[in-house]
């Protein structure tokens, strides 16, 4: 069902509440069919059934709102998309409420970085793409996206000059997409001098930040003159690793039909249950992103003396290249945390076999710790060379800081860190 026939779909946003108050109520019982479950129900159906002919077919022409099949509609997803336009929507909302939010859900965060970008650009395009990314998106770009015609062009979106550059370069690019901070580097890009520095080359090229590691609450790119937000919804905005799932909301009518267009052609929508499960997430992400925070910092702050780490990544440690903008940019530093082992690949490996409390496991933004070898596992698809002039050595280690007890934790890295 197309984003104007939903009823009450933009304006469920609890404008002049917080954000946890957000959290819990934006979104709730919109697009329901029946009655107002406490908890948004689970429409767990392939199709909806129509009243009569002439409501079938009303609503097939767009003449009236209504579900037709769940890879073009579900309310469970729409409650889904609603919620997300209010936490990273609402302060562009409230600065002119003419300006509209509107999300879309997909099967995967994967699903929603393709989708967009392939909703924007043809054979022929232009792409430019962060240099440092999660390892999919880099495969997808350099080996989906030149087989379709379309050309992507590598920058250090942290390095404004550089991509003063490259813009000059490729003035007619549809499209800059990013992450920040990055997987697995955590690095940090401007997101509002990218925003400006594009807007002044065209004001066409339209500029998506991966957001998914600091998530609506730490960070919101729409605030900061972004397009399009995208989140895999499997990491802290479901919070439980029950989930695969993406999400992409924006402030571009042009963007979401596009988008939209590739779901209702192509598929890549969510199920129900996968919506049901991450709008239940959401309504604690505030009080668990608070919690990864404290915990990460911890952590970080103990690494950074350990003899057996030669440094630590982490934008809120004081001496981090990045932590000024980290301070003006998101409300905390979130809950990732990388270091290099002295020890090199072996150390690496060493150190994934011995730790306990943490589990060894890719993904990320879950209540439980987890760690991964980058070099070995997430980024092995990488070559070597990319790989190291990223930043990403053989003696990377990346943690995903779970909410446990602090003390345990360390202890957990303290004995292992033994072995090593």
């Amino acid at each position: 069902m197309e984003d104007s026939k939903r009823p009450d779909y933009v304006e469920q946003f609890c404008l002049n509440c917080g954000f946890a108050t957000r959290a819990l109520h934006a979104g709730e019982h919109v697009g329901q069919l029946t009655g107002t479950p406490h908890t948004g129900a689970i429409y767990q159906t392939s199709t909806f059934v129509f009243a009569s002919a002439e409501e079938g077919a009303e609503i097939f022409a767009g003449e009236r709102p209504g579900y037709i099949y769940t890879r073009l509609g579900n309310p469970s997803v729409l409650l889904l998309e609603a919620k997300m336009n209010a936490l990273e929507g609402r302060d562009v909302k409230l600065a002119n409420p003419e300006i509209r939010i509107s999300s879309q859900a997909f099967s995967s965060g994967m699903s929603a970085i393709a989708s967009t970008l392939l909703g924007l650009a043809n054979a022929g395009d232009t792409l430019i793409m962060g240099n440092v990314l999660y390892g999919a998106t880099t495969h997808l770009a350099e080996t989906v996206f030149p087989r379709l015609g379309i050309q992507v062009v590598e920058v250090d979106t942290t390095d404004l000059n550089a991509l003063e550059t490259v813009l000059g370069q490729n003035p007619n690019a549809k499209a800059v997409f990013f992450e920040t901070p990055t997987n697995p580097m955590l690095a940090i890009t401007d997101i509002r001098a990218l925003s400006s520095m594009v807007k002044s080359v065209n004001p066409q090229m339209k500029v998506i930040v991966d957001n998914t590691f600091a998530t609506p609450y730490l960070q919101r790119p729409l605030e900061l003159g972004a397009d399009a937000v995208i989140h895999s919804t499997t990491k802290y905005s479901c919070g439980h690793g029950t989930v695969v799932g993406g999400i992409m909301t924006t402030l571009d009518d042009a963007i979401k039909e596009a988008a939209y267009n590739v779901i209702k052609d192509v598929g890549g929508n969510p199920s129900p249950f996968d919506a049901w499960l991450v709008n239940l997430g959401l309504k604690t992400l505030p009080v668990r992103m608070e919690r990864h925070c404290d915990n990460a910092m911890a952590i970080a702050r103990y690494l950074q003396s350990h003899p057996k780490v030669d440094h630590v990544y982490y934008p809120g440690l004081e001496n981090n290249r990045y932590h000024e903008l980290a301070k003006r940019q998101m409300k905390r530093f979130g809950g990732m945390v990388s270091f290099d082992l002295t020890g090199g690949l072996e150390a690496g490996r060493k150190l994934m076999n011995s730790i306990e409390l943490f589990t060894l496991a890719v993904s990320l933004g879950t209540v439980d710790s987890l760690i991964q070898h980058p070099a070995s596992m997430t980024h092995a698809c990488v070559p070597k060379e990319k790989r190291e002039k990223a930043g990403i050595n053989d003696g990377l280690v990346r943690i995903s800081v779970g909410i446990e007890d602090v003390e345990d934790l360390i202890q957990a890295l303290d004995d292992a860190l033994a072995k090593v």
